[in-house]
């Protein structure tokens, strides 16, 4: 398996995309380390399947989005597996609203989360990183940092601060062997946009979509294993979109389908 004797980090790993991210890099052999803020039992079941299927995991707790929690969890990491290779910063959280009813706060938790995680746990990665010159960290975006939503400004303008974070920690960081890359993932069915991946809603979206479907957790899992592993040893500062062709044109150019 080609990320046996790799340690990864998944944060948000209880659910949805690190859940299935989780899942992806322990069957290829990683040692994974899956990260919860709240969600102590769906992480401890993520363990457990992992176990199942003969690979090593432990759940550890952390709110990513506090700069001393996340250096805590990459000591905690450190300390029960001895080494770290793999950092997925996955963990967010959506507060949407229109800008003229969004209260400040929103937009202060979702930057604190979506991009405040990534910046957190980026940094406190890197004492470790820098000395070994072996390192992959795949930050979680979003088509929506490229693009904009109604009720989506915070949300999207997080995800487009993580895009830029991207390219320029990529920028940075080469010289020290870690390479930097993102995944922009178009609809995909998780918490996080629930009430448009169901009904009429999701029927209009899909058809807006060249290939007529939400993309599922497995296949943005699929490739985050792709831009940790050594297939991808010469990518750096990659923004990879899984949106099933949603942003390659300004819309599908005809009125009827």
């Amino acid at each position: 398996m080609k990320l046996d004797e790799r340690v990864a980090v998944v944060t948000g790993a209880s659910r949805g995309i690190g859940r299935a991210t989780a899942l992806a890099l322990a069957a290829d052999g990683a040692t994974v380390a899956v990260n919860y803020r709240s969600g102590k039992d769906e992480a401890l079941d993520v363990v457990a399947r992992i176990e199942a299927a003969g690979g090593r995991a432990a759940a550890f707790q952390a709110d990513v989005s506090d700069y001393e929690q996340a250096t805590a969890l990459v000591a905690d990491v450190l300390e029960a597996f001895g080494g770290l290779h793999i950092l997925v910063n996955n963990a967010g959280i959506s507060k949407d609203n229109l800008i003229y009813s969004m209260e400040p706060q929103d937009w202060l938790d979702v930057m604190k989360v979506n991009f405040g995680g990534v910046f957190n746990c980026t940094k406190a990665v890197l004492d470790h990183l820098m000395v070994t010159r072996d390192g992959s960290i795949v930050n979680v975006s979003s088509v929506m940092g490229e693009r904009g939503w109604t009720g989506e400004s915070n949300y999207s303008a997080s995800k487009g601060a993580v895009d830029a974070f991207t390219r320029s920690a990529a920028i940075e960081l080469a010289r020290f062997g870690i390479r930097v890359n993102a995944v922009l993932p178009g609809f995909a069915p998780t918490d996080l946009v629930a009430e448009l991946s169901a009904g009429d809603v999701a029927k209009h979206l899909k058809r807006q979509i060249p290939m007529r479907d939400f993309a599922t957790v497995e296949q943005v899992a699929s490739a985050i294993r792709f831009l940790a592993g050594p297939e991808s040893a010469y990518m750096t500062g990659v923004l990879l979109n899984i949106d099933g062709g949603g942003m390659a044109g300004l819309g599908l150019g005809r009125l009827k389908w």
